[in-house]
Formats: C-alpha cells, structure tokens, sequence
C-alpha cells in the first residue's frame, strides 16, 4: 500500500518504542500498512466488542483523553503515545463504552491489528512489544532492559563457570573414604552425599578439619554423621548473581549445581573472587570480621559499588534488594555485637526490630533506618536505661556505615521505640482501634518487621497479636485504603510529567510517592485481608492471589508495575552516583526516555485500577 506520507512515518517510527526495536524492513512494511486518522477537538473514536476493525493508534501530534465507560479518566496521552492495546486481543471481557476524546486536534497513525498480527507471527521475539495485557508489555520491557544492560559474569549461567570436579558419595561410606575420594584425582573441596537417587547432606573440607579432626572423631564412622544435611542447591541455568544472592544469604561458600537431579559441577566462592565485582559482593563476610566501628565505617563505600553491580547486571529488582537487605542487615548486627561488648551484657531478653524497607527486604541507596526494641516483659526501668544508651550507638553507628537516621525518629533510639512486649501489644491494639492520622502513620511504619538481632520470639508475639487485632477489626482496613487513595498516580502525564511544584525538587516526579507507596499501600491491604502476615510487596500479592482477595491476573499486572517502576528507580540513583550527584527519587521529565514514558503509563493505569479495585472491594457500604 503506501502513500506519501509513509517515508515520513517510517522516519517517525524507527525513534519511538517499539519499532525502534524492530528490523528496519519490518518497520518499513509496518508504515506501508497505516492509515492516517485526524480527529479535531472533541471527536471521540469508540470502541466496543463489536468493533470489526481493530487498530494500534499512535498520536502524531495533539492529546487525547481516554475515557472508561463510566466516563471516569483512565489516562491523558500526548505525542508519540500509544494506545489500543487491549482491543488487539480477542474481545473477552472487554470494556463496551470505551472511549477516546481528542482534547486537542490531532494526528493519528493506525495500525491494523491484522499487520500486528502478522508481524508477530513472523517474528515471535517482538510479539510481547504488542501484547493486549499490560503486564506482559512490562514484563518484556524489563527482560529488554536487562538484555541491553546484561555484562560479564553476573549474567553468565553457573553452569557455564561451575567446577565440574565435585565428589558424589553414598550415606553409608565412611568419612576415611569420603576424605579419600575428595584428596583424589579430581581433587574438591565438596562431596555431596546420596542417598537412593536424593541429594542429602554435604561435607566440605572445612567440615572435615572442624567436625572430624578437631572433634578427634572416629574417621570410620558414616559420612552422614558429620554431613550438612539438606543442603542449599542451584540449576545450572541460574544466573551467578542468583548464586551469589544464596551465598550471601545462607552463608556458604559452595553450590553444588544441579541439571535436572543430577550433579553437574559445583560452584564455590573461588570461581568467583578472580572479579573484583564479585569480590565486593562478600562484603558480608568482611562486616562480620570487622573488629571496630572505623573498620565498618570503611566499608560502607562497598555497599555503593554492589548497588552499582547489581543495577548494571539487570538482576531482577526483588534480588536487588535482598542482597542489599542482607548487607543491612550484617552492618546492624556486627554493630549491635560490638556494642553488647562494650556496653556488657544486655540485662534482659531482647529483640533488635527492623522495619519499613528493611523489613520488605526492599533496601536500596535510599533507605534510612527503621527499627526498634522488643524487652522482655521483666525488663526494668533499669534495663530500658541501658537499652536506650545502647540503641543510640546502634542507630549512629548506622549512620556511620552509610544509613542515614530516620527524620520521622522511627528508631529503636527513641524511648517510644523501645518498650517490652505488653507496651508493644497495648500500641497495636490502639493504632488498629482508632486509625486516625497519627496513628495510622506509625502503624503504617511498623506494620513490617523483621527480627534482626536477639529473641525473635519476642517479635513473633507481637506480630501475632498484631494480625489477631486486624482480623477482628471492621474499620482498619477501610482506613488503609482511604488513606492508600489519596493519592492518584499521574495518568495525565503528556508534555509535562510534573507534579512536584516549587522547592528544591520543583519540575519533577517523585516517583515513590506517586508510584511506588501506591503499590506497597496495595499489597498491604490486599494481603492482610486475606490474613496474610508476609512482609514483601511482591509476596504479599502472590499471597492475595493465592486466597482469593486479589485477582491472578491483577497480581501480576501489579506485579510487572512494581518491577518496572522499581527499576526505573534504581537506575535514576545509580545515574545520580555516576554522575556525583546525591540519588533522589525525584525525577524530571526530560531524563524519561521515549520507552520509559510508554511503560510508566502503563504501569500507572494499573495501580489506578488497582486502587479502584480496592475502593470498590473495601469501601462499599462503610
């Protein structure tokens, strides 16, 4: 077909996403099949089941409106976006009454459905780019993401770098033989022991010298009385940062790699220390040996470089934060350890609380401290003297590795933050009670935790008796949700994505604010509802999915939101970094590119929805 006008439009296409990751004679047979539309202001284009002509339609030039319905906004969209997605799919379950308004004239580029069509069945590896459901759009947006960024070793499979000298050994072998075949011709420093086809135990080298020679036992005896038993496995087709990511966590020094139910390799901590990238992903092992707070203190720009590695190797963002969780959360405990031996011994039963971010395992270069003190129930005035001269140190400590203070004073340092169990009890029960602003804002910080550092009991209690109160309430899940639609994500986001006004961040998104504590308000309300005590945003979903509160669908839409946005994020504070500036989560319209825009509207109608949802789900009748 073809006019005119198509070398035009094929100019336009190949620098807006998706077709500027197209072949270039595809692009070209793309704008040989559109049509050009112009709509003048106030002309609607309808859409309904019944449409027998399906298009994508991309503005050229104006804005247009598009309406639910019920009439109510679903997003405003400007040049170069994209809309009509979801009429591309079969028609089930689709909206009749759909519209779009222009609110300016404007140009519009159609694309068949029928040509889409054709384009994915011929190339399947761009199908996702045009998928109806929006999840999968993100879902292949972050995939791209992490191709385009995908380097050197943390994106290479295990497989590909494991060591294939690994001792297999039965149960009932001896530790005499067992020591024997690893000293062998394939010498390793691991033998996996079986048992009827089944991976049991593992003994390493290390476990030989401490738990035989140093315990003097009787090197005839079986190997399963000295093995690790239901040790910690890998697929060949892991990435290493995954490896890594378990290596940090369970800290060990050795993977045995599986294919299927066999014994591949084995991976240990010297496969991957030749890196020095790596290298620095042990810090872990270096904050628990430090000896003093200047030791740890001289660490702290390690942390930063992990954050720049894991950010560049595309690693999924809930790795992300894990790993930088799980590095919290050794800086908290080798300090609170130099300070019990400074201060003496704690004088009662203890918990050292983490919470907000740190609790989610959702830690980036942002988070600050949130944390608290669990006592015992006999603890004395006494004991919370101590207590509070020991938090102090604790949270500056922090502060010295790296951890800024909390400016809301959410601190295990406050004598409101550090109380025995019943204080602790009498607090929820009032917060969950009477949901009013106050209240609300310090549930809302303490409605994760996570024990981090002593009695964990202790913290188990509390959160017990935390979820038994909301159960039996009727008005505080009604008030999370007030309070989580508030605020509306930027669905008018065309020509200025500016919601900032005034102040040192003026002209620009806060992107936690309008995005990210949307979602997180979401999972909360979604999860409890359904009983759940989970505290990650992206568990808390699943967990809502799973029981039935929350669609599967609209889990993994809000799921894919999550990661796109999160990402987005972590890559506008490592910029910051690079840059030499402070990362922030304020982000000015013109550093979004063209892809980013198209998938942040995405990921932005869904949290819309999402919130309607809950409005609907929760709200109705009280």
């Amino acid at each position: 077909m073809g006019t005119s006008a198509t070398p035009n439009i094929f100019d336009f296409f190949v620098r807006i996403d998706p077709f500027d990751k197209l072949p270039k004679n595809v692009v070209e047979s793309i704008a040989n099949a559109v049509k050009v539309k112009y709509l003048v202001k106030g002309e609607t284009i309808s859409f309904s089941a019944l449409c027998e002509q399906r298009y994508l339609y991309i503005i050229r030039t104006g804005a247009i409106e598009q309406l639910c319905a019920n009439g109510e906004l679903r997003a405003r969209l400007g040049q170069d976006d994209q809309f009509g997605f979801t009429f591309l799919a079969p028609l089930s379950n689709m909206e009749d009454g759909y519209q779009a308004k222009a609110i300016e004239d404007s140009l519009l580029y159609l694309i068949p459905h029928a040509k889409l069509k054709l384009v994915s069945q011929a190339h399947p590896e761009f199908a996702d780019y045009f998928a109806a459901q929006a999840n999968v759009r993100l879902s292949s947006a972050v995939k791209y993401v992490c191709r385009k960024e995908e380097k050197g070793l943390f994106f290479r499979t295990v497989g590909e770098i494991c060591s294939e000298n690994i001792t297999i050994v039965k149960e009932s072998d001896s530790i005499r033989s067992v020591a024997q075949a690893m000293c062998g011709k394939q010498r390793s420093s691991c033998a996996v022991v079986m048992k009827e086809g089944e991976i049991i135990g593992l003994v390493t080298d290390r476990d030989m010298t401490q738990s035989v020679v140093a315990a003097d036992r009787d090197i005839s005896a079986s190997i399963a009385s000295v093995m690790t038993p239901n040790p910690v496995l890998i697929e060949e087709d892991a990435k290493v940062i995954q490896a890594i990511s378990l290596m940090l966590q369970y800290n060990i020094s050795c993977l045995p790699v599986l294919h299927g139910k066999q014994v591949k390799g084995l991976l240990t901590t010297s496969h991957l220390v030749h890196n020095h990238r790596t290298q620095s992903l042990f810090l872990i092992q270096k904050i628990k040996y430090a000896s003093s707070l200047n030791a740890l203190a001289a660490l702290k720009e390690e942390r930063q470089t992990i954050f720049q590695a894991l950010v560049e190797s595309g690693v999924s963002v809930d790795i992300q934060g894990r790993v930088m969780s799980m590095i919290m959360d050794a800086f908290t405990r080798r300090i609170i350890q130099l300070n019990e031996e400074l201060l003496g011994p704690p004088p009662c039963e203890y918990a050292w609380l983490v919470a907000g971010s740190h609790a989610r395992n959702e830690v980036h270069m942002l988070s600050d401290q949130d944390s608290a003190i669990v006592l015992s129930d006999q603890a004395t005035e006494s004991c919370k003297a101590y207590f509070l001269q020991f938090a102090m140190r604790v949270c500056n400590g922090l502060a010295a590795c790296g951890y800024p203070l909390c400016d809301g004073k959410y601190m295990a340092a406050s004598p409101k933050w550090c109380q025995p169990v019943r204080q602790w009890k009498e607090y929820y029960q009032k917060w969950v009670a009477s949901p009013e602003y106050n209240k609300l804002l310090s549930i809302s910080v303490f409605l994760e935790m996570r024990t981090v550092y002593g009695n964990r009991e202790l913290v188990d209690s509390i959160q017990q008796h935390l979820h038994e109160c909301i159960q039996k309430s009727t008005k505080f899940i009604p008030s999370l949700v007030r309070d989580a639609i508030e605020t509306q994500p930027p669905l008018g986001i065309f020509n200025h994505l500016v919601l900032e006004k005034g102040g040192l961040h003026s002209n620009t998104l806060n992107i936690k604010k309008y995005a990210l504590n949307l979602i997180i308000d979401l999972a909360r309300i979604f999860s409890l509802k359904a009983g759940g005590s989970l505290n990650g945003t992206e568990e808390r979903f699943h967990y809502a999915a799973q029981h039935g509160t929350l669609s599967k669908d609209s889990a993994e839409n809000i799921i894919g939101a999550w990661r796109f946005i999160t990402q987005v994020r972590f890559r506008h504070q490592l910029n910051a970094i690079l840059s030499g500036q402070t990362p922030d989560n304020h982000i000015a319209p013109d550093n979004f590119s063209s892809f980013e825009r198209k998938h942040l509207k995405d990921a932005f109608k869904i949290i819309s929805e999402l919130q309607d949802i809950a409005k609907l789900k929760f709200l109705k009748g009280v």
